[in-house]
């Protein structure tokens, strides 16, 4: 069987991958400290169950318009406005099947071969296989420790090209933790209007930020920015919604018509009721977030000061989302074989920073209790003491 050429072009994700394999090993009576998926550790809050759970006895189990219920779309709409000073209105909203498929949908609907999409390193796993099932050509720009793996508006406008289409944003970071600043974001945005290109900001990871890091969502940043701006997010990661995949993007019409027209030939709507849930989530308290974000920053300086305590690493105290990036190019392995030797001698399940285009790292989400933090970082510690 001869299977369509795009799929050996794409990568499998070793982020799902090692997950997999670390809850396998649970599964099978093994003691796994896992700090591989990046998934909050806390039930979805009682409001928004509650929510979609009314919403099942009223019977909204039945088809909904492809873009999305218009409730939400309206909720979304408002707090774009309200908490991103972002200009957006109902029409300029699609509801996906979580933040991924909301950048799935974009690049399907505005990249085709020729078409280069600009990418910093390290990045999330899947933002360079989405360009090349679209048919375009990731081009990677390498970041730095010193600039706090953050691209610098030189690095961006050296990699443009003719061909440049679209600049991929994410901050908070995944894997780094990262936050661009307000100034930074300006600066950034200065160089997509000079270049009239488009930049995607994955903002998913927005609620979650420490020690009075400040977000700014780059379309806010100036009027003609705005125009050239498309926002990703989704509900999963502040709200603790991961498995109810509900998501969004946010962009020009065109742009929000023709992921529309994509979406009605392949997933149809959101789940129904879920929206309803998502619909709660930002009409309701908001307690709940600041609640799981006060813990994030609790467990982010925990592991940071056991992490930097440990001979061989070094890494950059996070300023959002909940994942440590760790240097381990003291240490003399690979990332792969790093992660592969720490999961089966040591039980502990980290994701090697090859996947992220950075080989010399590895990845920990400090989304999981303080006892497995401890418990893990403890065990991480025989593991590079034993090596370096």
């Amino acid at each position: 069987m001869k299977l369509a050429a795009r799929v050996s072009q794409v990568t499998p994700s070793l982020t799902l991958a090692i997950d997999a394999k670390a809850k396998a090993m649970k599964r099978d009576g093994v003691d796994v400290c896992s700090f591989s998926a990046g998934e909050p550790d806390f039930d979805t809050p009682d409001h928004i169950k509650q929510a979609a759970s009314e919403a099942l006895k009223q019977g909204k189990t039945r088809y909904g318009p492809a873009a999305g219920e218009p409730k939400l779309r309206d909720a979304i709409a408002l707090k774009l406005q309200t908490d991103n000073q972002l200009c957006y209105s109902a029409e300029n909203i699609i509801v996906t099947n979580g933040g991924k498929h909301s950048l799935y949908g974009l690049m399907m609907a505005l990249i085709e071969p020729g078409d280069e999409v600009i990418i910093p390193v390290p990045f999330w796993v899947s933002y360079p296989e989405m360009v090349k099932l679209a048919g375009g050509t990731p081009v990677m720009v390498n970041t730095t420790a010193a600039a706090h793996y953050k691209i610098t508006p030189d690095q961006l406008r050296a990699a443009i090209t003719p061909k440049t289409k679209l600049f991929v944003l994410n901050s908070p970071s995944n894997p780094t933790g990262m936050v661009y600043t307000p100034g930074e974001i300006r600066a950034i945005a200065q160089v997509i209007v000079e270049n009239d290109i488009l930049v995607v900001s994955d903002e998913i990871y927005e609620k979650l930020l420490y020690d009075g890091a400040d977000h700014l969502s780059i379309g806010a940043a100036s009027p003609e920015v705005f125009d050239r701006t498309i926002i990703s997010h989704g509900f999963a990661k502040a709200y603790s919604m991961t498995g109810w995949r509900v998501g969004y993007l946010a962009a020009p019409v065109e742009i929000i018509k023709a992921a529309t027209k994509i979406q009605g030939h392949s997933t149809s709507n959101v789940c129904t009721f879920a929206q309803y849930g998502a619909i709660a989530a930002y009409q309701g308290s908001q307690d709940c977030v600041e609640q799981m974000r006060q813990a994030f920053a609790e467990r982010r300086q925990v592991i940071v000061d056991l992490v930097k305590a440990m001979p061989g690493l070094t890494c950059i105290k996070p300023d959002g989302a909940f994942y440590l990036l760790i240097n381990i190019s003291k240490v003399g392995m690979t990332s792969l074989d790093f992660c592969d030797q720490l999961l089966t001698d040591h039980q502990v399940a980290a994701i090697p920073g090859i996947a992220f285009g950075t080989d010399d790292h590895i990845r920990l989400s400090y989304a999981t209790d303080l006892t497995t933090i401890e418990r893990g970082m403890e065990r991480l510690s025989a593991f590079v003491t034993s090596k370096v």
